[in-house]
């Protein structure tokens, strides 16, 4: 992987506006607004949305409640806007006969909970597949050794690591994926747009051309971290939970044992989630050694889930951030 030898200018605040790397293009959510901007040759499709704000009393604005609240929906987000940027890359622009069973849902259910329910069925499969493959997996390949390690905290030590081999083995993988060098530019220039609007340079490609393409505030540091805080939250929930339930351990070796276990830790994902979240929150609006040493590794991380952007895509960062920029200055500071 190439080093990253750009630089960025000093950071004068922080921006909660963020972003997702598309089909060749970029989605931008805003306070206000989101935005989905694709490169359809040499144009740029721009739509605009309006965000629905919370009110500022509603419990899906608490601690350790919005933080999965908040990750749920800018997974919905992000699946809608996939889809959109399939549909208006010039691949998606060019017309495909829709196959007969799609033809018969959409009469049967109409257009828009059609459209609905392929958008569920997307964010299910979607969050399903994470589950599975960075959670289940790990928990069942440790549950094995149940009956030969018998130190819960130990177990759970061994269930980390593996989860952080399989997640980052499955990175790597990626990275190395012909088709994902173009999502990953368009990642590295969502990064390299915003450290520029928060650097409080003039968004232009010769700007946003010499930042950092690394962003501490990323959603991948943010799932790395969340496989970090699953180890001490399982490992501290699963033994209070054989201290209040002494039986339980009599079952250990066993297949209802690794079946509670297992069904119990899935239960404790929105805390892990939830936690993440106010530390990720906390993290990005301070600037210290501590935040420094807590971000390093999902900004090393970032070298393989980034590139660097050609000008023609920043031209695309610098039109999504542009449009979801709040009316009053300052109203998106972190």
């Amino acid at each position: 992987m190439s080093k990253d030898n750009t630089q960025s200018c000093c950071e004068k605040f922080k921006t909660s506006i963020g972003g997702q790397a598309l089909i060749e293009g970029i989605m931008m959510r805003g306070p206000e607004k989101d935005a989905v901007a694709v490169r359809t040759g040499d144009e740029i499709k721009l739509e605009v949305t309006a965000r629905k704000i919370r009110p500022k009393n509603s419990f899906a604005t608490w601690p350790l409640i919005r933080g999965a609240v908040n990750f749920f929906d800018s997974q919905v987000v992000g699946v809608k806007a996939l889809m959109r940027s399939a549909d208006l890359s010039p691949e998606g622009l060019e017309e495909e006969e829709p196959s007969k069973f799609d033809l018969w849902l959409e009469k049967k259910l109409g257009n828009e909970a059609f459209q609905k329910m392929i958008l569920g069925i997307a964010v299910f499969f979607g969050l399903g597949l994470s589950i599975l493959l960075f959670f289940m997996l790990p928990m069942v390949i440790v549950g094995f050794l149940d009956r030969w390690v018998h130190n819960n905290l130990v177990l759970n030590l061994i269930e980390g690591a593996v989860r952080m081999c399989i997640f980052m083995a499955y990175m790597l993988l990626v990275s190395r994926m012909k088709d994902m060098k173009r999502v990953f530019a368009y990642h590295g220039a969502e990064h390299k747009t915003i450290r520029c609007y928060e650097a409080g340079l003039p968004l232009t490609v010769e700007n946003v051309r010499r930042q950092t393409r690394l962003h501490p505030r990323c959603g991948t540091s943010f799932l790395l971290v969340v496989m970090v805080i699953s180890i001490l939250v399982f490992s501290v929930a699963s033994s209070l939970l054989l201290m209040l339930i002494p039986g339980l351990a009599a079952l250990r070796g066993t297949f209802w044992y690794r079946l509670i276990m297992i069904l119990f830790k899935l239960l404790l994902l929105p805390l892990v989630v939830s936690i993440t979240y106010e530390i990720n929150r906390w993290a990005g609006r301070h600037d210290n050694w501590f935040t420094k040493i807590l971000t390093a590794p999902g900004m090393w991380l970032q070298n393989f889930t980034t590139n660097e952007p050609d000008d023609s895509m920043i031209e695309v960062g610098i039109t999504a951030v542009q449009a979801v920029l709040p009316q009053e200055e300052g109203a998106d500071r972190w």
